[in-house]
């Protein structure tokens, strides 16, 4: 059953978050997921223990799976949230990609029947031979610069609940990604300052989006390539208000 809660959380200087009152006689389940054919991220591990931690401060089940089976039925339908935590495929190969058949029904579904997904980093990544997960992520992964630099991202939506009181602008370390098909009719939530990484792109690099599609909402970050990002208070912060975005009723 879908619900409404707010799960914004004000930074302290010693700890992560402090947590709001957010009594719920139906707390949500999420289903974080991370199958990977293509490049695996060593921040999963990360990224997993993160968002369970999330799911134990405010009372939500979270399943954690890389078994693409997970889709094969109807059990999907049962989250109220899917969190696609860098589940690359290999972009040159179909046979990489394991949402086919059935399994596209069943994603589908969830999505057409207003579940939320949360897309970070390498979600991007994947399935480059079916159209409507692309829409869906709202862009495609195309090349990112060598390491993980300092960079300096801007919030473009500070009403939004994934930047509802973040500092902006805000420097901070990772992987940063350049995208093909990204769709401007989204809500763009941040943006990266190519000169910041002594890019050579002059214009502001989409580091964060929202949108509708299909029935359901959609939340992607670019950022989370690094395991220290899931032990920082700005973008778990971020992580968070996204979250609490895709399962508003």
């Amino acid at each position: 059953m879908r619900f409404s809660r707010c799960l914004l959380a004000l930074l302290t200087a010693f700890t992560a978050f402090t947590s709001p009152s957010m009594a719920s006689d139906d707390p949500a389940h999420v289903l974080v997921f991370s199958h990977s054919s293509g490049f695996r991220h060593e921040s999963i591990e990360a990224g997993v223990a993160a968002l369970q931690a999330l799911g134990e401060r405010y009372g939500m089940t979270v399943i954690a799976s890389k078994d693409p089976a997970l889709f094969d039925g109807d059990q999907i339908q049962e989250f109220d949230a899917i969190v696609l935590l860098s589940n690359s495929s290999q972009p040159d190969d179909p046979a990489s990609e394991w949402w086919v058949g059935a399994r596209r029904d069943s994603l589908q579904a969830f999505v057409r029947a207003g579940g939320g997904i949360v897309a970070i980093h390498a979600a991007s990544d994947s399935h480059y031979h079916w159209p409507w997960y692309g829409q869906m992520i709202g862009g495609r992964f195309a090349s990112h610069p060598p390491g993980t630099p300092e960079g300096e991202v801007t919030l473009t939506d500070s009403e939004h609940p994934a930047n509802h009181g973040l500092a902006s602008p805000h420097r901070r370390v990772d992987e940063w990604y350049y995208f093909d098909d990204y769709n401007p009719t989204m809500d763009l939530l941040a943006t990266l300052d190519p000169a910041s990484i002594e890019g050579e792109d002059v214009n502001p690099n989409p580091a964060a989006w929202a949108h509708e599609f299909d029935g359901g909402r959609i939340f992607y970050t670019a950022m989370g390539h690094t395991a220290e990002s899931f032990s920082e208070p700005w973008f778990l912060q971020h992580l968070e208000g996204g979250l609490s975005w895709v399962l508003e009723d």
